[in-house]
């Protein structure tokens, strides 16, 4: 057997970048199972945050295989666990897991809404770094269609924003002075001629948790639009601006335009669609997208765009094969552009973690860039695994690059038909 073809069969070759061996990696059997029943969708964040108090703690949410919408705290001294149930039947649906809030006294906020249901709701923990007594649950929203959640907090606003889907499809958002009394809600972004119900772009939210809040959004889902593009806005003391430092509006001035927003990646020309999967901001505090571009159904790219300072450096880092559910026999899959994840490490935006197919098994890799995201290097974390390794989740916490990778482990045929658990790896 040659020495190129073993390469090949352990999945430590690709065709985009170098993928180099580590003698740590093994079979997502083999890794550290937080979580026997779990799941979550990549479009609510922060999922798993790490917390140093008294504690040194990862904290993170899931949905079970069931329907109960749960969170849990893990230990990293004394390797503690606990679970809370934070609602007994929230849905068959991994779209209803929840959110998290660090407050600055290191209590949480939990953020949780139903999949295009009425209601988004926020609790607090009654306690710092204790995840077993919370306070009363808090209507944000009670409009209907009500899908994922993002929160922030901005100490110079002392202000928290809370963005999601709302009821027109359409980025939607509230504020709080408190975090218990919540504005009547506003859509953030809208494309003009475009504002017909069931167009629906999908975004992610970072913040600097200081005076700035930067949005990455699509046209909408990519089975729907054809050219599916990506675009960039950010939020600074009550004004929205492109990366650039172009001002495009105030909050009076809602909603803003697609067509005010940087376009970091246009579809139109080669009608290969994009699908948004993170963003973060680098020690610069520019920032770092992560996004698929779908030449086909069953031809996923991970790519990376980051802002220069000039311009959008936009970078592929490596193929990301097909989709990850498992379709059943005889039938076309629902969800195709369903990739196995690309997500940043905040701590360190020259860090992504992937997953993708390796002789047909989801499998986790960390790709590395020493020339500030120009060309990427990987090392298989899962290797030779049984069953698939996708959504990769970087807890939110560290100034630094993050120890821990976690992700979802096992079968998943539908988002509201899995039956998967959490797995975790520490990478030193």
């Amino acid at each position: 057997m040659n020495k190129i073809y073993i390469l090949a069969l352990l999945g430590f070759f690709s065709l985009a970048g170098c993928v180099q061996a580590q003698s740590s990696a093994k079979p997502g059997e083999a890794q550290l199972k937080l979580i026997d029943d779990g799941a979550w969708c990549w479009y609510q964040d922060p999922r798993v945050v790490y917390v140093k108090g008294e504690h040194e703690r990862l904290y993170l949410g899931w949905m079970t295989h069931d329907g109960k919408l749960q969170v849990g705290s893990y230990d990293l001294q004394t390797q503690e666990r606990k679970t809370f149930t934070l609602r007994e039947k929230w849905d068959v649906d991994d779209h209803n897991v929840n959110s998290f809030l660090v407050l600055p006294d290191k209590r949480l906020m939990a953020f949780y809404a139903r999949h295009n249901r009425q209601g988004l709701f926020c609790r607090m923990t009654q306690r710092p770094e204790d995840i077993t007594a919370w306070e009363d649950e808090i209507t944000v929203s009670d409009t209907n269609h009500i899908t994922y959640s993002h929160p922030v907090y901005l100490t110079e606003e002392k202000r928290f924003f809370v963005f999601w889907r709302g009821p027109s499809w359409k980025p939607t958002f509230s504020t709080s002075t408190d975090g218990k009394t919540w504005t009547p809600s506003q859509i953030l972004v809208r494309q003009k001629g475009r504002e017909k119900y069931g167009i629906r772009p999908y975004m992610k939210v970072v913040s600097d948790g200081k005076r700035s809040i930067h949005f990455a959004f699509t046209d909408g889902h990519p089975q729907v639009e054809p050219t599916n593009s990506l675009y960039y806005l950010k939020y600074e003391n009550g004004a929205f601006y492109r990366a650039n430092g172009t001002k495009v509006g105030t909050m009076a001035d809602l909603p803003i335009q697609h067509s005010q927003s940087d376009v970091v990646y246009d579809a139109r020309p080669s009608g290969v669609r994009a699908w948004v999967w993170d963003i973060a901001l680098d020690n610069k505090n520019r920032p770092v997208i992560t996004y698929t571009r779908l030449p086909e159904k069953t031809d996923h790219r991970y790519r990376v765009a980051h802002w220069t300072g000039k311009t959008w450096q936009d970078v592929e880092v490596a193929p990301g094969g097909k989709w990850f559910p498992q379709t059943p026999e005889g039938t076309d899959e629902k969800e195709p552009y369903y990739s196995g994840g690309i997500m940043l490490d905040h701590g360190d935006t020259n860090v992504v973690y992937t997953s993708r197919p390796i002789n047909g098994v989801f499998e986790i890799e960390r790709w590395t860039s020493s020339d500030d995201g120009k060309t990427w290097t990987g090392t298989p974390i899962t290797k030779i695994s049984q069953k698939n390794n996708v959504r990769p989740v970087i807890p939110r916490g560290y100034d630094k690059a993050s120890p821990y990778v976690l992700w979802m482990h096992g079968d998943y045929v539908h988002y509201t038909n899995f039956q998967t658990d959490i797995r975790m790896a520490e990478v030193r």
